[in-house]
């Protein structure tokens, strides 16, 4: 089977073969560091987390690159408003992302650079860029100069004129053309900035991720990832000045790119109210939950979040761990993924097909008459969680998740009395054991009854 991705740049599914066999590199644009992150931003995480174990599976070599954008005017802002230093801000809400990401089960990349560490890399970018004809000084400012790039536009397939009309595009008296975009821009001595040939400064947005993702991975590489939203004009700017900067040579050969995401039909927004944070979310649901929920719509397809998809995503991720505790006694028969998982996975990430089959093994194994069938078949499903990073816990420990705040009893006494009320049914005190029972309902512990044994988890 071989793996095929939509290419944003050829508008087109294609069969994904590396540059260097068995050896892929995959760049990834990251965080900005000066807020948590919303379900918005945990969206592609996830998406080229299924991609990055997919392709681990079946390359030799993969490198994953995710950098986190340290240097930015949303975070001086941020910082400005909130009294904190813009040191301290990013460092926080970087450990909170990697906390909130780990909490959603999404694997940490293998290098992870920072934009402030690669400053004299984007300087010399910027003076090849000068020196090629493709860049020019201006009032303290370095822009690049679109003119001198006749492809420019090909990544969002949108004329010049469209580009500029109605777009992210900053309209100053410097710029030669109003699409000419920044590459380094001059800083006053209450923001962060560094020494360069055109005074003190910082870099664009657009030159960090071209700089960091050609020291990890080489002028061209194998992938470039990230939100819809990015196409135009982070990574139509990153495509332009890289090629420019590297006479010609191709920049990244794939381009994936993973839809918008809303919330009850509305873009999320602080002054509509409705930004989602992952933080917030993991208070109400298991990481896992959210993770079913965000694998539920094709990476492509805009998704559309609402109160009824995390319920619906709890629903079935019980009905999995459910089915592996009727069968925890059997050792798994196998630990590579199966085909029904595989071959989704392998055709454009299709996540819908690939959970819809795993949910598929537990009808499978309920039908399983024999121990060696039911063993196959909780193999498979275990395998097939594992590509889509699921079923990562014990299905005792997943039951016993509860809510952040919520109230409850200590395990040792919720023990005591499910012994007491075993005693009492064993008497035949029903009416007393009924009592029990409800009073540990009331207190968010259900209980469930099978095969001589009781078992209990926290209400949902």
């Amino acid at each position: 089977m071989e793996l095929v991705l939509y290419n944003t740049l050829t508008r087109k599914k294609e069969v994904f073969t590396p540059l260097c066999p068995d050896r892929v590199g995959m760049y990834v644009c990251g965080p900005t560091v000066y807020d948590f992150a919303h379900i918005g931003n945990a969206r592609p995480v996830l998406v080229f987390d299924i991609l990055y174990r997919l392709l681990k599976r079946h390359f030799q070599d993969v490198t994953y690159v995710r950098n986190i954008t340290d240097v930015d005017d949303k975070i001086n802002a941020a910082a400005a408003e909130g009294g904190e230093s813009i040191g301290d801000l990013t460092q926080r809400t970087t450990v909170a992302f990697h906390e909130d990401m780990a909490a959603l089960l999404a694997l940490s990349p293998d290098e992870e650079p920072r934009a402030t560490t690669h400053i004299p890399a984007m300087v010399a970018m910027i003076e090849s860029l000068i020196e090629k004809g493709h860049a020019y000084v201006a009032e303290g400012h370095v822009l690049f100069e679109v003119n001198t790039m006749p492809a420019y536009g090909q990544l969002s397939r949108k004329k010049r004129d469209d580009l500029i009309a109605g777009a992210r595009v900053e309209v100053a008296p410097y710029k030669k053309e109003p699409a000419d975009f920044v590459l380094w821009k001059p800083s006053t001595p209450d923001l962060p900035g560094w020494d360069s040939p055109w005074g003190r400064g910082r870099p664009g947005w657009h030159i960090e991720c071209s700089t960091m993702s050609g020291q990890s991975l080489g002028e061209t590489f194998d992938l470039h990832g990230g939100g819809r939203d990015l196409v135009f004009p982070h990574h139509e700017n990153e495509l332009a000045q890289s090629t420019c900067a590297h006479d010609g040579k191709p920049f990244a050969r794939f381009w994936v790119h993973n839809g918008f995401l809303t919330v009850n039909g509305e873009k999320m927004s602080k002054s509509i109210g409705n930004v989602l944070t992952v933080r917030e979310l993991l208070k109400h649901a298991p990481g896992e939950v959210i993770r079913f929920a965000m694998l539920s719509t094709h990476y492509r397809q805009p998704l559309d979040w609402s109160d009824d998809t995390l319920t619906q995503a709890r629903e079935k991720m019980d009905r999995l761990y459910t089915s592996l505790r009727e069968v925890e006694g059997l050792s798994p028969a196998t630990e590579e993924a199966p085909d029904e998982i595989e071959s989704a996975l392998l055709d454009d990430l299709n996540t819908p097909t690939a959970l819809s089959n795993l949910v598929g093994f537990v009808t499978a194994l309920n039908k399983a008459e024999t121990a060696d069938e039911k063993a196959r078949i909780k193999g498979k499903l275990l395998a097939g969680g594992a590509a889509l990073g699921l079923l990562q816990q014990s299905p005792e420990a997943w039951f016993r998740w509860r809510p952040a705040g919520a109230t409850h009893l200590d395990e040792t006494e919720i023990e005591r009395q499910i012994a007491l009320r075993n005693k009492a049914r064993e008497a035949k005190d029903f009416q007393k054991a009924d009592r029990i029972r409800d009073e540990l309902a009331a207190n968010g512990i259900l209980l469930e009854d099978r095969a001589g044994k009781t078992i209990w988890r926290h209400a949902g």
